[in-house]
C-alpha cells in the first residue's frame, strides 16, 4: 500500500463557506457565489471536480470541461445557495463515487456533463418559484438528459508510487449523434503567497520540451505530462480584482483566463510566456456516437522520457489489487448488489476525505498583505473559538452542500472507515480533541457555522466501538493507547456537559437542537421567555449514554492501570444519577400513562409543561444502554466493593440497575428502561401508523401526518405535523429536516442499542413486530429485521428499481445509470425516496456496516 499523501483532497465547493467569508454580516452564502468562484483565489482551499491535491494542497489537480456551448467551462460543480433553493442549498449536477480504496492508489468517479446548454438560469427560476411544500426541482426535471444527449465522463488515478499518479480520463458519447468536448485537465498551485503564507514565496510551472516542470520549495518538484498532441494553456492562479471588485489590475493574468480564453477567444489574461501558477492541457476532440475518447496525464516526481509506456499496465494492477482488497472485505457477502451498494459506499467515504484549513484567529486578525477584516467579525461568528486551528484531512458529510466537518457527523464515519482503514478513523476521533480543536472549556467544536453549537456527545460511543471491533477481530488487547488517549480528552468534554448543560445542577440536560433540527414545536436552541427552562429528553439520553460509554472504557483501562477504576465507578455513580432524575415519574422526562419520554417546559412558578409529541427526542433514551458482566468485575474488586458500597448506600439507585442482587444471574443491566418501558417504547417505535417505515424508523411519528400535534404555550399555539420527506419550517434554515424522515444515524443506534438489550434479555425476551401484527421476536431478530427495511432503501427490488431513487425511473431501467447509487442525508418516511445533500455518504454510509 502507498501513503496517503496523495488524495481526493479538493473540496466540491470552496465558495459560500464560512473560510472564505470576509464579509460584516456574516452573510457566506453571498459573499462568494458560484459566479464569482471562477475569480477568486480562495485563502483557505480549493476546489474542483473528481479533483486530487497533497495532504497539505501545495499542488493541486482537477479536470475541467466544455461542450462548446456552455457559458462558461465546467470547472466546479453548480449548486444552489441556502437562499435559493426551496429547501435550502443543492447541488445540482450528476456525480457518482464509484470506487476507491485507503491509500487512494487507485479512485474512479462518474461525471455526466450534458452536451446542450447548462441549465444554469432555468435551474434557479424554477427553484425560486417553489414553495417549502413542494419537492426540489432537480437536473434530471428539465430535461438536458433526454435522448442521452450527454457524456459520461470517468475519472480515474492509479499510483504507480507514492509520488506518481497516473491519470485516465475516458468520456463516452451517450449521444446517436457525434458530439464536441473540450477536456482541459488542469494543474496549479494553491494561492499562498498572496496571503504572506510560506514566507510569501511563489511557485512556478513552466513548459519544458512538451511537458511541465513545477517548482515549490516546500512542496518539491514534479514533472506534469499529457498524452498526444497537446496544447498547454497557462495564467496565474490569481483573483480578477477589475472583475470582482472594479479596481486596476495589480497582474495581467488571472485565475479565470483559461475560461475567458475557452469562452470568447481572450487571450488578454493567459500567460503568453508558457509559464505561471496554473496551467491546462487543451484537448478539443469530436467523439463519434457511441464511442468514447481517452485522456492520458501523469504527475510525477519523477522525470520520465516514456510517461505512458507502463501506463495500462499500473491501472490494471492497481485495479486488480482494488478487487482483491475488497474480495477480502466482503468475503462473507455473497449477494452481488449487495457488495456493489458496500462498495460505493465505502468509495463515498473515502473520495470525501477533504484538505480543512481553518485558523480562527488569523481569520479574524486578516492576513498581513490584504485588507483588514471588518471589525464587526470580533463580535461575531467563533469569535470565541481563537484557539482553533486545523490543517488536516477531515472526512466530511458531503464536500458539496456539508465541505466542512461536522463533530457527530465525523463520529459515525468513524465507524465505517475503521472497517477499511482502522488508523485512519482512530486519527479523525483524536484530531478533534486535540488542542487546537477542542475548546479549553471542553466543548467539542460542532461545524465552521458556528462552533459553539452542541451536537451529541457520540465520540465515546465511536471509540470504544472501533477499539472493541479491531480487539475482537486481532484477539489480542487491543490499542490501549488509543483509548487511552481518547478516554483523556473525552473526560474535559463530559466536564463541559455536567458543567454548561446541566443548568439546575439537577441531572436534566439541556443543548439546544442537538442536531435534530426541526423536530421539535419551536427551535430548541432559544431562550425561553420569564425564566423559563428546557429539559431535553434527548440531552439527558445522550449525557447518559456518554457515562455508560465512558464507564466501558474506564473499565477496560483498569485491566492495565488501577487508576482508571476510580473513573469507571465515577461514571456508574453518574449514570445511575441521571437514570434516577430521567426517570422519576411525575418529575422526571418519563410519561408512564403514554409510555413515552417528552421534554419538559419548567415555568417560572415551578411548574412542569411536557411537550407530548412523540419524536425521536423521545426514543434516544434507547441508546443509555451497557451491560456489566460478573466475571468482569470480580477481575477488578476495588470497582465490585465501591459499586456495591455506593448502592448499599443509595437502594433506590439500585433498583435501576436490573438483577445486581440477584446471584444466579452473571449480568448486570445499565439503561434507561427496564423491560417494561423498553417495550412501552418499542411498541411505538415498531408500529406502521407511527415510527415503523418500510425503510427504517422515522423521526417523527406518522400519526401527526393526519393529526398534527399543538400546544398552548404562554399564549402562543404552536403545531407539528409529520411531513415525511423535505421540511416545511424554517426553523433552522432552508435543509434542515427532522419532521418525519427515516436518518441513517438513528437508525444505526437503535439497531445497535437493540443488540445489546438482547445480550441481557436473551431470546425468551420477546416483542411484537410489527406492532399489531400478532407476531413476536426476540430484539436480535427486530434488529435484523430493522437492518433489512434500512438495507432495502438501496437495493434493487424485482423490477430493479431501488426507493432512493424512487421518482427517477431512469436508475431502473437505463444501463447507464442502473448500478449508480446516491447516498442521500436522509430519506422519505413513506416510500424511501433520497433527499436531502445528494452525497453524504458521511453517516449515511452506515449502511455499509448493516450489510
Amino acid at each position: 500500500m502507498s501513503s496517503q499523501k496523495w488524495g481526493p483532497y479538493l473540496s466540491d465547493r470552496q465558495w459560500g463557506t464560512v473560510r472564505e467569508d470576509y464579509s460584516a454580516n456574516g452573510d457566506a452564502w453571498r459573499y462568494t457565489t458560484h459566479d464569482l468562484a471562477r475569480s477568486q483565489a480562495w485563502r483557505w482551499g480549493e476546489e474542483g471536480i473528481g479533483g486530487i491535491s497533497d495532504d497539505k494542497q501545495f499542488l493541486c489537480f482537477a479536470p475541467a470541461f466544455w461542450n462548446g456551448k456552455d457559458e462558461l467551462i465546467k470547472e466546479r460543480l453548480f449548486g444552489l445557495t441556502n437562499g435559493e433553493g426551496n429547501h435550502g442549498e443543492d447541488v445540482k449536477e450528476l456525480y457518482y463515487y464509484l470506487d476507491n480504496v485507503p491509500d487512494h492508489s487507485y479512485m474512479r468517479m462518474l461525471y455526466k456533463y450534458p452536451q446542450n446548454k447548462f441549465p444554469y438560469d432555468h435551474l434557479l427560476r424554477e427553484n425560486a418559484q417553489r414553495s417549502r411544500q413542494d419537492r426540489e426541482y432537480e437536473i434530471l426535471d428539465t430535461g438536458i438528459f433526454d435522448n442521452n444527449k450527454y457524456f459520461d465522463i470517468f475519472i480515474e488515478y492509479a499510483k504507480a508510487d507514492d509520488d506518481d499518479i497516473l491519470i485516465r480520463i475516458t468520456a463516452h458519447n451517450r449521444a446517436a449523434e457525434a458530439a464536441r468536448l473540450v477536456c482541459m485537465p488542469t494543474i496549479w498551485f494553491r494561492n499562498t503567497w498572496a496571503y504572506g503564507l510560506n514566507h510569501g514565496e511563489k511557485p512556478n510551472l513552466s513548459l519544458t520540451e512538451n511537458y511541465l516542470s513545477l517548482q515549490n520549495r516546500i512542496a518539491g518538484d514534479y514533472f506534469f505530462y499529457g498524452n498526444g498532441n497537446v496544447k498547454w494553456l497557462f495564467s496565474e492562479n490569481e483573483t480578477n480584482h477589475p472583475r470582482l471588485y472594479g479596481t486596476r489590475p495589480h497582474i495581467n493574468s488571472h485565475k479565470d483566463g483559461i475560461n475567458d480564453y475557452i469562452i470568447s477567444g481572450d487571450s488578454a489574461h493567459l500567460n503568453a510566456q508558457s509559464k505561471g501558477t496554473k496551467a491546462a492541457a487543451y484537448y478539443d476532440v469530436v467523439i463519434p456516437a457511441n464511442d468514447k475518447t481517452v485522456f492520458q496525464l501523469r504527475l510525477s516526481k519523477n522525470k520520465n522520457a516514456q510517461p505512458f509506456s507502463d501506463f495500462d499496465a499500473v491501472f490494471n494492477r492497481k485495479k486488480i489489487d482494488a478487487d482483491e482488497f475488497y474480495k477480502k472485505i466482503q468475503k462473507d457477502i455473497s449477494d452481488d448488489d449487495l457488495k456493489l451498494i458496500q462498495r460505493q459506499a465505502f468509495a463515498g467515504m473515502l473520495w470525501s476525505k477533504q484538505y480543512f484549513n481553518y485558523d480562527v484567529s488569523r481569520w479574524l486578525r486578516g492576513d498581513p498583505t490584504q485588507f483588514p477584516p471588518p471589525s464587526e467579525r470580533w463580535s461575531g461568528r467563533n469569535s470565541d473559538w481563537q484557539n482553533f486551528e486545523a490543517e488536516d484531512i477531515l472526512s466530511m458529510p458531503d464536500k458539496w452542500e456539508y465541505p466542512w466537518f461536522a463533530a457527530w457527523d465525523l463520529a459515525f464515519h468513524t465507524i465505517v472507515l475503521a472497517k477499511i482503514d482502522i488508523d485512519f478513523a482512530k486519527n479523525q476521533l483524536l484530531t478533534l480533541v486535540k488542542d487546537t480543536y477542542q475548546h479549553p472549556n471542553g466543548q467539542i467544536p460542532a461545524y465552521e457555522w458556528n462552533f459553539s453549537d452542541v451536537n451529541p456527545p457520540v465520540h465515546a460511543f465511536a471509540a470504544w466501538k472501533i477499539f472493541d471491533d479491531e480487539r475482537k477481530e486481532k484477539n489480542n488487547n487491543g490499542d490501549l493507547i488509543f483509548l487511552e488517549h481518547i478516554f483523556q480528552r473525552l473526560l474535559a468534554n463530559y466536564h463541559f456537559w455536567v458543567n454548561q448543560k446541566d443548568s439546575d445542577g439537577n441531572d436534566i440536560f439541556s443543548g439546544g437542537f442537538l442536531g435534530l433540527d426541526n423536530i421539535g414545536v419551536f427551535n430548541r436552541s432559544d431562550v425561553l421567555p420569564d425564566g423559563e427552562t428546557l429539559d431535553q429528553a434527548d440531552a439527558t439520553s445522550w449525557v447518559a449514554m456518554l457515562s455508560l460509554n465512558m464507564m466501558r472504557i474506564a473499565i477496560e483501562l483498569s485491566k492495565h492501570n488501577n487508576v482508571y477504576q476510580d473513573y469507571a465507578v465515577r461514571f456508574f455513580e453518574q449514570f445511575l444519577d441521571i437514570a434516577k432524575a430521567a426517570t422519576t415519574i411525575g418529575g422526571g422526562l418519563w410519561d408512564e400513562t403514554d409510555g413515552f419520554f417528552y421534554d419538559c417546559v419548567h415555568n417560572g412558578d415551578g411548574n412542569i409543561q411536557a411537550l407530548k409529541v412523540r419524536t425521536m427526542v423521545g426514543l434516544v433514551p434507547l441508546f443509555a444502554v451497557e451491560i456489566l458482566d460478573d466475571a468482569e468485575i470480580r477481575e477488578l474488586p476495588e470497582i465490585k466493593q465501591r459499586i456495591e458500597k455506593f448502592l448499599e448506600d443509595n437502594p433506590d439507585l439500585a433498583l435501576l440497575v436490573s438483577h445486581w442482587y440477584n446471584v444466579s444471574e452473571d449480568k448486570r443491566l445499565l439503561s434507561l428502561l427496564r423491560g417494561h418501558r423498553t417495550k412501552c417504547l418499542l411498541r411505538y417505535a415498531l408500529d406502521e401508523s407511527e415510527f415503523l417505515s418500510p425503510y427504517g424508523i422515522r423521526s417523527v411519528s406518522k400519526y401527526y401526518e393526519q393529526n398534527p400535534f399543538s400546544i398552548d404555550l404562554n399564549g402562543q399555539q404552536l403545531k407539528l405535523k409529520y411531513v415525511p420527506a423535505e421540511s416545511d419550517s424554517g426553523m433552522f434554515g432552508g435543509n434542515s429536516n427532522w419532521r418525519g424522515p427515516v436518518w441513517m444515524p438513528m437508525n444505526y443506534l437503535i439497531i445497535d442499542a437493540l443488540k445489546k438489550f438482547h445480550t441481557y434479555y436473551g431470546d425468551d425476551f420477546k416483542v411484537e413486530y410489527p406492532t399489531n401484527s400478532g407476531q413476536f421476536f426476540s430484539l436480535l431478530e427486530i434488529s435484523k429485521r430493522l437492518s433489512d427495511r434500512v438495507v432495502a432503501l438501496f437495493k434493487k427490488d424485482s423490477n430493479g428499481a431501488r426507493a432512493i431513487h424512487a421518482l427517477n425511473p431512469i436508475y431502473a431501467t437505463d444501463p447507464n445509470f442502473k448500478d449508480l447509487i446516491l447516498f442521500y442525508e436522509y430519506f422519505d418516511g413513506n416510500i424511501g425516496r433520497g433527499v436531502g445533500a445528494s452525497h453524504q455518504t458521511g453517516w449515511t454510509g452506515l449502511v455499509a456496516g448493516l450489510i
